[in-house]
């Protein structure tokens, strides 16, 4: 009992530090540019996103998704006995993206992390939800489909592949979370004041041309 606690303890501590590590903020800084004055508000990799363009909003991306998926694996490796330990890190990781404590608890809303997560349990799960939730987000052309199904398509994952009770209940945890946070972008798409993922898609392309002229 004292090495399980011990060990779910220790792997959540840095599933929760290695969440912490922010490359949106990291970007901001380096850019002169504060990401929470602006876009979305968020340091996430939607943000970066619309004010760097979509390879460094990916290159964050893919960052936040290795944090949970990192978090997940080690703890997985250090204490392999311990049951529901790899899990557990993986969200104290979406946490610590979330709420990193050296930028008062504000950090992103943990779409990626949470994606890293996902990656940890089953990686071509994470393959299927981006996939089709690109796919319905580029139809419905909203950015909130892509929490709401990478949320529902998880759990009810889990709870298909025949797993414990309290697996499915650890992983629903992270899950509501994510919807909780995302909420805000279906009443600005009720409202219409959402961002739009295909206006985004051809504004920044005529950014990028628009500088080239000026280079040119």
């Amino acid at each position: 009992m004292k090495e399980t606690v011990i060990g779910i303890a220790v792997s959540m501590l840095l599933g929760y530090l290695i969440g912490t590590l922010s490359p949106a903020a990291l970007i901001g800084k380096l850019k002169k540019r504060n990401l929470r004055n602006s876009g979305t508000g968020n340091l996430g990799a939607s943000n970066v996103m619309l004010h760097f363009g979509k390879w460094m909003g990916v290159l964050v991306m893919a960052f936040d998704i290795l944090k949970a998926f990192c978090a997940a694996r080690l703890a997985q490796y250090l204490f392999a006995e311990v049951a529901y330990v790899s899990m557990l890190a993986g969200i104290a990781a979406i946490l610590g993206h979330i709420f990193p404590f050296y930028m008062h608890f504000k950090g992103g809303k943990g779409l990626a992390a949470f994606g890293g997560l996902i990656m940890a349990y089953e990686p071509l799960l994470l393959v299927f939800v981006l996939a089709v939730g690109s796919i319905l987000m580029l139809i419905v052309n909203y950015s909130f489909i892509m929490p709401y199904f990478a949320a529902v398509t998880y759990v009810s994952y889990v709870a298909y592949t025949g797993r414990d009770l309290v697996t499915t209940l650890i992983a629903t945890v992270p899950a509501v979370l994510i919807m909780i946070l995302h909420f805000e972008n279906i009443v600005k798409a009720i409202k219409g004041t959402d961002v739009k993922i295909r206006k985004v898609a051809v504004t920044k392309q005529n950014i990028k041309d628009d500088d080239s002229e000026k280079e040119a």
